[in-house]
């Protein structure tokens, strides 16, 4: 006795239904987090948002070109200072040691800068008048690119920096010779 095929069909149907309504339930679902997120971004902002003053940043306060560069903590830790500006980074080469926690402070003199090191999930926007704050570790020592990945003008193209990563006990050596370290002779 077999059955009718008519039967087929009305159960294919079903089926397809049913998948269909799990889709929309799912693309639903995922809207609704994206919308929550959105708002929750908006009405809870960062909890510490760091401003600078873009037009003085030469003149006082932590981006003083004697400042930026590389620094060893008291704690151990590495502090670097950097500057996005048409069209250059300032330290154009970045000196980090192996297996250090590093902190990077960097913001833009004048416009939307990005700060990306290749091969790493150092990944941030430079905007003038914030301090964007990125932590890394870097395990084995080599040369990093570091290009401006936000598109900043005429030139965007030839802005380029470089972080250069050492052994540890070499970069605590020279940091105890000086108090800012640069890869630049």
């Amino acid at each position: 006795m077999s059955e009718h095929p008519t039967y087929h069909a009305a159960t294919a149907i079903r089926a397809e239904k049913n998948w269909a309504t799990i889709a929309v339930l799912i693309i639903a679902f995922l809207a609704g987090m994206a919308a929550f997120a959105g708002i929750h971004q908006a009405t809870m902002p960062q909890a510490r948002v760091e401003t600078t003053d873009p037009t003085t940043l030469h003149l006082s306060g932590e981006f003083v070109e004697s400042n930026l560069g590389t620094a060893l903590e008291p704690d151990g830790s590495v502090t670097v200072r950097a500057i996005g500006q048409q069209y250059s980074f300032t330290p154009q080469c970045i000196l980090v040691p192996t297996d250090t926690a590093i902190n990077i402070r960097a913001t833009s003199a004048d416009v939307i800068h990005g700060l990306l090191i290749q091969g790493t999930t150092v990944n941030t926007m430079l905007v003038p008048g914030y301090i964007s704050v990125q932590n890394a570790r870097f395990h084995k020592p080599g040369e990093y690119l570091m290009p401006c990945q936000e598109y900043c003008s005429f030139g965007h193209e030839g802005m380029w920096g470089k972080v250069k990563v050492i052994d540890k006990a070499e970069f605590m050596a020279m940091a105890s010779k000086q108090e800012r370290l640069s890869c630049v002779k």
